[in-house]
C-alpha cells in the first residue's frame, strides 16, 4: 500500500514562480545594499569630524556640543507633533471607520489623505505667515497663568516663532500617515468581535472601547512610529519657522528654542565648506541613525500581530 508522501503529487515548478523569487529577493539585497551604501557613505564623510580637534568643529567646543542641542530640539519637536497628532488620528480614524455613513467617510478618507501630498514648503508658509502669528495670544495666556510650569516659562515670543509651532505644522504633516494605518488596522477587527460585544449589551463606544482599539494596539503604535520617523526628518517647514539657538530648554512659547538636526543641515550647508561639512553630514549620520532605529521598531511591532487572525 502506498504511503500519503508517494501518493501525493509534487509540486509543480513553474519558470514565474522561480523569477518572481528571484527578483523578490534581489530586490530585499539592493535595498540593504544601498541602506549599507548610505550609512558607510555618511560615516565616511563625518569621519573627519569625528577625529577632527574640538575647537576646530563648528562652535568650538566639540561634535557633540554642536550635534546634542539640534538632536535635542528634534527629539521634541517630533514628540510634541506626536502628542498632538495621536488622539487627533485616532478620532479620524474611528470616526471614518466605524461612525461616518460610506461616502463622507470616504470623502473624508480622500481629504485626509490629500494632505499628504502637500509640500512641507506650504505647511511652513503657513506655519509662518498664519499660525504663528495667531498663537502669540495664546502664548501670552499661557505665560501670564501658566508660567510656573517650564514648558510655557520663560519670555513668551513676540512673533510665534517657536518649538510649539513647529510641533503644531509637524503634527498637522504625519496626520496623514497615522491615520492611515489606524483606518486600515480598525477595519480589521473581526467582525465577529464587533458583534459579540454588540450582542452582549455594549454601545458603540463601549464596542470600541471592549475590541475595536485592543485589536488595533499596536497598529496605533506603530503608526505613531512612522508618524514619529517622519516628523523627526522633516526640513524645510522647521527651517522656514524656527529661529534657532543651540541651547536645552524646555521652554516651548520662548524666542530661544533648540534647533533641529534636518533645518540645520537646510540652512548652513549652501555656506559651508571643509570641515564644517563634515560636522554637518556627522549630524546627519545622527539622525540617520535616530530614524532607522524609529522605523525598525515600528516594523518589530508590526510584525508581533503579523500572525493574528479573527478566527484565533
Amino acid at each position: 500500500m502506498a504511503t500519503e508522501a508517494q501518493v501525493r503529487p509534487k509540486p509543480v515548478r513553474r519558470p514565474g514562480d522561480s523569477i518572481f523569487k528571484g527578483l523578490s529577493t534581489g530586490s530585499g539585497v539592493v535595498i540593504l545594499a544601498i541602506l549599507a551604501g548610505v550609512a558607510a557613505f555618511l560615516l565616511w564623510q563625518a569621519w573627519p569630524a569625528i577625529v577632527a580637534d574640538p575647537s576646530q568643529v563648528r562652535g568650538g567646543q566639540g561634535l557633540v556640543h554642536y550635534i546634542g542641542p539640534l538632536l535635542y530640539g528634534t527629539v521634541l519637536s517630533a514628540a510634541i507633533a506626536l502628542i498632538i497628532a495621536t488622539p487627533l488620528s485616532i478620532g479620524i480614524a474611528l470616526f471614518i471607520s466605524h461612525y461616518a455613513p460610506r461616502r463622507l467617510a470616504q470623502a473624508l478618507g480622500y481629504l485626509v489623505d490629500l494632505l499628504a501630498a502637500v509640500p512641507s514648503l506650504v505647511f511652513g508658509l503657513w506655519g509662518i505667515t498664519v499660525l504663528a502669528p495667531a498663537t502669540v495670544p495664546v502664548m501670552q495666556w499661557l505665560n501670564t497663568y501658566f508660567g510656573w510650569i517650564p514648558l510655557f516659562g520663560g519670555q513668551p515670543s513676540t512673533t510665534g516663532r517657536t518649538i510649539l509651532v513647529v510641533g503644531i505644522v509637524l503634527a498637522v504633516m504625519i496626520l496623514p500617515i497615522m491615520t492611515a494605518v489606524n483606518r486600515e488596522v480598525f477595519l480589521q477587527t473581526p467582525r465577529l468581535h464587533e458583534e459579540a460585544s454588540l450582542a452582549l449589551g455594549a454601545t458603540r463606544w463601549e464596542m470600541i472601547q471592549q475590541a475595536v482599539i485592543p485589536f488595533g494596539r499596536s497598529g496605533i503604535i506603530s503608526g505613531m512610529m512612522l508618524g514619529l520617523g517622519r516628523a523627526l526628518g522633516e526640513t524645510m517647514a522647521v527651517a522656514i519657522i524656527l529661529s534657532p539657538t543651540a541651547r536645552y530648554t524646555w521652554e516651548i512659547i520662548s524666542s530661544s528654542n533648540p534647533g533641529t538636526i534636518a533645518g540645520d543641515i537646510a540652512l548652513q550647508f549652501p555656506e559651508s565648506s571643509g570641515l564644517d561639512v563634515n560636522t554637518l553630514v556627522a549630524s546627519g549620520l545622527v539622525l540617520f541613525a535616530l530614524t532607522l532605529a524609529v522605523n525598525m521598531l515600528a516594523r518589530w511591532i508590526v510584525s508581533r500581530r503579523a500572525e493574528f487572525s479573527g478566527a484565533n
